[in-house]
């Protein structure tokens, strides 16, 4: 298929344009339409509009009962459901314990990238056609708010069409559900040209009702920061969620528009293969730099983090030593305290480590996934430059450079991870802990493994008592941040902008919800 060239040529093809239509851009595209297959944000955004889970966030992420009508604790390790009668798929079909069942076994599947959302559930049990057990490996303190994110799959449908386990993104599988969609949510997709547009519209079947009036949703991917932000100034656009810093102002000054803002669950790091024996493309051979911390330690002192929120950022940013953001239980402000940039403690420390000539290094970076992404890669390479790390910086769309990752091809990388469950657990137990099969560690792509780390998230994984997995939460990330296992750069602040006639919640999530959202 020809790719379109215009926005304009892209918004006649895939809308409208009536009245209630909200024209939604973002820099980068969904990876697939699988609800079980990437734990990739924008993905997991558009599946939350078609797709839904037993709960689901409120506006201020508190959780309240979705598919499920209710729940009960029958035992500190079992839950019983009551699920939502007379709730209906897009094809018709009910929706009934089968369809939790199945979803949950099929979220647990190898191919999926989204089992930390099952974490501690042993086993689901249909008790009737709208009843299910969930029993669970021990006391589970996270589990309604990882269920907000088990989008439960038709299994007629999934069956129907040969879609029973997830999509392998990593190995380019396509099936039909990584293609296609059918789920109970308020909206419909009805067509998705990668890297062009998704249209969706209102499901007019849906058991609840929206708080807003939009009955169709057009969301185009568009990397150019100029031409985002040409198509909202021309009035082609309604929301824009991805604003380059530099032209918030503006923005902000237009009286056609207005800017809401907040901060982010998201961390934007770099991540390092500190357990392999050597680091693949780098100029060391025989050995591997970045298991001695001294050498992580250097590269994180050598980067001016105050200078990117400055210089690229515009202040939209707050320079990170912590890996989960302000607005994750288990923060600590005491904790996210960045150490000022010191150039020459970063060459002793890698002339410590025996580097004092530095080494050449591959280094990979998206190019349209985060706020600017690619600039501040750009930035690091001169930074590490200074204490001889030479990083060979190579950038592509964030689709590529997830699956390479995924397939462990990248020994130094950026990467951005949104606490999406409010909880700083999530963090932990999937990007920090040892990859031990299941949930734990199912994120971790540079091999990190800390044997006191592994030990702590195991404990907080069942401890109820609120002050205790506090304190177990916030040692574990002191733990992360003072052996450098990972180099965080900045938590994101997101402002959005809109025509003055829309009016649609901030989302911490930079989830945009078009349920919530009025189009005048």
């Amino acid at each position: 298929m020809k790719k379109l060239t215009t926005l304009a040529a892209m918004l006649l093809a895939g809308s409208l344009a009536s009245a209630n239509t909200l024209r939604w851009a973002a820099q980068n595209d969904i990876q697939t339409l699988d609800p079980h297959s990437q734990n990739h944000s924008a993905t997991t955004t558009i599946s939350g509009y078609v797709y839904e889970s037993l709960t689901r966030y409120t506006e201020k992420f508190d959780v309240e009962p979705a598919l499920a009508a209710k729940w009960t604790y029958v035992t500190p390790t079992q839950v019983r459901f009551e699920l939502r009668r007379g709730v209906k798929f897009h094809d018709g079909t009910p929706f009934t314990a089968d369809d939790v069942v199945f979803s949950l076994q099929r979220i647990k599947h190898p191919a999926s990238n989204m089992i930390i959302y099952a974490s501690g559930i042993k086993e689901v049990k249909k008790i009737d056609s709208h009843t299910v057990d969930f029993v669970l490996e021990g006391p589970n303190p996270v589990l309604m708010r990882n269920l907000t994110y088990v989008r439960i799959l038709s299994k007629a449908w999934a069956t129907k069409n040969r879609s029973e386990n997830p999509q392998d993104f990593k190995a380019k599988e396509d099936t039909y559900a990584s293609r296609n969609a059918m789920g109970t949510g308020p909206y419909k997709i009805v067509g998705w040209q990668p890297d062009q547009r998704i249209t969706m519209v209102a499901n007019k079947e849906w058991w609840d009702k929206p708080s807003g009036n939009v009955s169709e949703v057009t969301y185009l991917p568009i990397k150019s920061d100029a031409t985002r932000v040409a198509a909202l100034l021309s009035g082609d656009l309604d929301l824009l969620t991805d604003l380059p810093p530099q032209d918030v102002a503006k923005l902000k000054a237009d009286p056609r528009l207005k800017v809401i803002e907040g901060p982010e669950n998201r961390t934007i790091f770099f991540a390092l293969d500190v357990g392999s024996d050597e680091i693949k493309g780098a100029s060391v051979k025989g050995r591997n730099p970045f298991k001695d911390k001294r050498v992580r330690e250097a590269l994180s002192l050598a980067i001016d983090r105050e200078a990117i929120k400055r210089s690229l950022m515009r202040g939209l940013s707050i320079p990170a030593a912590v890996m989960v953001a302000p607005v994750a239980y288990g923060y600590s402000a005491e904790l996210d305290v960045v150490a000022k940039p010191d150039v020459t403690r970063a060459k002793q420390l890698m002339t410590e480590a025996g580097y004092a000539e530095g080494f050449d290094v591959p280094l990979a970076c998206p190019n349209d996934r985060y706020v600017n992404d690619e600039e501040i890669c750009q930035a690091v390479v001169s930074m590490w430059a200074r204490i001889g790390v030479k990083a060979k910086l190579t950038t592509q769309p964030m689709t590529q450079h997830s699956a390479a990752l995924q397939r462990y091809e990248l020994p130094l990388y950026m990467y951005g991870w949104g606490v999406t469950t409010f909880d700083a657990q999530y963090t932990l137990q999937d990007i920090v802990h040892t990859k031990t099969g299941g949930a734990d560690g199912k994120g971790n792509f540079s091999r990190v493994s800390d044997a006191r780390i592994d030990a702590l998230v195991q404990q907080m994984k069942v401890e109820t008592d609120v002050p205790k997995r506090l304190a177990l939460m916030q040692e574990a990330l002191k733990r992360t941040r003072d052996e450098f296992l990972f180099i965080p750069i900045h938590h994101q602040v997101r402002p959005w902008a809109m025509k003055a006639g829309v009016t649609i919640p901030h989302s911490a999530n930079d989830a945009p919800q078009a349920r919530w959202a009025t189009v005048k």
